[in-house]
């Protein structure tokens, strides 16, 4: 299948074009970088705690920092997560300890001031309870006990967990009659609920804990398999075509994994492991679609020895341009519908693979082939006329003895 029918574009011609273009486009993301000391790094590399609270009500972001302030967290962070309508926040807190029950203090200092904020009673809420709470709560209510059997009240409070977090509940329950729609719930066990828990207007969805040292490690680490990744490209590409062709993709490689993380610091994208992961996918992506251009370079050098290398590339860029075009394009309609439905969960994943495809596709023409035309035309270049000579006529030279060698022999 092809898009198009013998096109002929002047891709090396527009190369100042695209030159500026790719300055502008790194220049902006490094800007954000600067104006921000450095890229927004997650949990997963700075270390804190992270909790996820979904409420029942649109939170107030100004009273829950009012409320966190009140119990001394003053370096915590609020975001929303996801559609406005799940009234869902992540709340972080950066601490500068390596010690992990200071960690998990941070953790219950946030609930606790949630609870203090929202939750208005002493019992825990149902909304927060496991299984083995519920079990327990209702093993030692005598009604509960005499009606069902151990292993009958563990069942029941496994029941009643999956009920309430379960769509569209999603872990938030605001009346005790809703559990009479599970199956099993007598008036006696709504009674017993009633008497050990209460109904906080929030629950916590979820909780990251991850330690100052650990962040660091991996944030060692994942710079060290994105170095790694390129070096290990560049001894193939040089070993398989030449060193200048090493050099040109991973130049365009890392054109693009700058622009994709200089995009996440502009829009306020945070850098976890799944977006490392997705650096790693694009750094692959990447250099595969500049090495399909690479190895038609190579193989029009050969047909077309009478031509000039930016000739030959143009020619060849041309002639891979529909199987760029349908690879890249499907890639990235994946990807697109990956960002828009894919949740709050793998935003940053896929925005990065958004950038990242579209980057990648144009640094293929704009940076690699680029390189590779102004390399041998210099390097082929007349020494005496200063001209750009076609490839046969420097090879032919290249074989020719020296002067005298004839004579001589």
């Amino acid at each position: 299948m092809e898009f198009f029918r013998n096109p002929n574009i002047d891709w090396i011609g527009k190369k100042w074009y695209f030159i500026g273009l790719s300055f502008v486009l790194s220049g902006v993301g490094l800007a954000s970088l600067i104006a921000k000391h450095g890229p927004r790094y997650g949990i997963d590399f700075k270390g804190g705690t992270m909790v996820h609270i979904k409420f029942q009500q649109p939170p107030l972001l100004d009273r829950l920092r009012t409320a966190l302030d009140a119990q001394g967290l003053h370096n915590t962070t609020l975001q929303r997560y996801g559609e406005a309508s799940t009234n869902e926040i992540l709340i972080g807190l950066d601490l500068e300890t390596t010690n992990e029950k200071d960690l998990e203090a941070g953790k219950q200092s946030i609930v606790d001031a949630l609870h203090k904020e929202f939750g208005g009673s002493d019992k825990p809420s149902i909304n927060e309870a496991s299984v083995n709470g519920v079990a327990e709560r209702l093993s030692a209510s005598d009604p509960v006990r005499a009606a069902l059997s151990g292993d009958q009240i563990r069942a029941l409070a496994q029941k009643i967990v999956e009920f309430r977090d379960s769509a569209p509940r999603s872990g938030l329950i605001s009346s005790f009659d809703e559990l009479r729609q599970v199956s099993g719930v007598t008036p006696e066990v709504i009674g017993a609920l009633q008497n050990d828990f209460s109904i906080a207007p929030f629950a916590v969805r979820n909780v990251e804990i991850v330690g100052p040292k650990v962040g660091a490690a991996l944030r060692k680490q994942a710079l060290n398999a994105t170095l790694l990744a390129l070096a290990s490209m560049l001894v193939y590409i040089a070993f398989r075509f030449e060193w200048i062709y090493g050099v040109a993709a991973i130049v365009a490689t890392f054109h693009d994994v700058v622009i994709a993380v200089g995009f996440l610091s502009l829009f306020n994208k945070e850098i976890s492991l799944t977006v490392i992961a997705a650096l790693l996918t694009l750094v692959g992506y990447s250099v595969n679609d500049t090495i399909v251009v690479f190895d038609r370079i190579r193989e029009n050098v050969k047909l077309m020895r009478r031509e000039s290398m930016t000739d030959i590339v143009n020619q060849s860029i041309n002639q891979t341009l529909s199987r760029t075009v349908l690879t890249s394009g499907l890639t990235f309609l994946s990807v697109l519908s990956l960002f828009i439905f894919g949740g709050e969960v793998l935003r940053g994943f896929s925005f990065t693979l958004v950038i990242g495809i579209l980057v990648g596709t144009y640094s293929s023409i704009s940076v690699g082939s680029t390189m590779v035309v102004s390399w041998q035309e210099y390097m082929n270049r007349d020494k005496r006329g200063g001209k750009v000579v076609p490839i046969e006529r420097e090879q032919a030279r290249a074989k020719r003895p020296p002067a005298g060698a004839k004579a001589k022999a």
